[in-house]
């Protein structure tokens, strides 16, 4: 059965003003981060432009995994790849994009607790209401749920909601009522012809 849900397309000008909206935030605290410490994978580009935003160029990662393309959700967050750098002693930055069910912030959160650093503060550029939780740091909230898209895993994310909801659109038009219709997003015309060369490739690759 397919399901209609209400999705946010963010494009690279919004999301940049989140991110400095982010970093006005953390400035104003008088939180001094010596290292950013990524969520990959949606932590990637935020914490990249943070780094920049707050003159820090010690930028670490860590993989937790919990949502997949298309809204599609694991039973369970878990640490997929750990810590990448020794952060023992410092002043840390944890930054994700999202957070949505707060999930995959306990899994890093927690992670990093032994890892001895001086202190861990947590960022995100939106932060869902109802999260179980509350990063010290939020460019946006949002109070009336919705999937929000990012630009950098957009086609990721739109082909993936098309496949968990078997739907298969014959032509550019078809893409764009569904997409209308079911989840009330209007992709330009540019984007729906990478949406289906993109499905196209996967066909012949499967």
């Amino acid at each position: 059965m397919q399901e209609s849900f209400r999705c946010e397309l963010v494009g690279w000008q919004a999301m940049h003003g989140l991110c400095r909206r982010l970093a006005q935030r953390v400035r104003a605290s008088g939180f001094r981060p010596e290292v950013v410490v990524a969520i990959a994978r949606g932590g990637f580009v935020p914490s990249r432009l943070l780094c920049d935003f707050l003159d820090i160029s010690e930028l670490a990662s860590m993989r937790v995994v919990h949502y997949r393309a298309g809204a599609t959700r694991e039973r369970e967050a878990r640490l997929a790849a750990p810590l990448s750098l020794d952060v023992r002693g410092k002043r840390v930055l944890l930054v994700d994009d999202l957070v949505d069910t707060g999930e995959t912030m306990v899994v890093a959160m927690e992670h990093l607790a032994g890892k001895g650093a001086a202190e861990v503060r947590s960022a995100v550029m939106q932060a869902k209401k109802g999260a179980l939780f509350h990063p010290d740091f939020v460019a946006r909230r949002i109070v009336r749920w919705r999937w929000v898209i990012y630009p950098w895993a957009v086609l990721e994310d739109l082909c993936g909601l098309l496949r968990k909801q078997g739907v298969m659109p014959r032509d550019a038009d078809e893409l764009g009522d569904y997409f209308r219709q079911a989840h009330g997003v209007r992709l330009p015309p540019t984007l729906r012809k990478e949406v289906l060369e993109m499905l196209a490739s996967s066909a012949q690759k499967g």
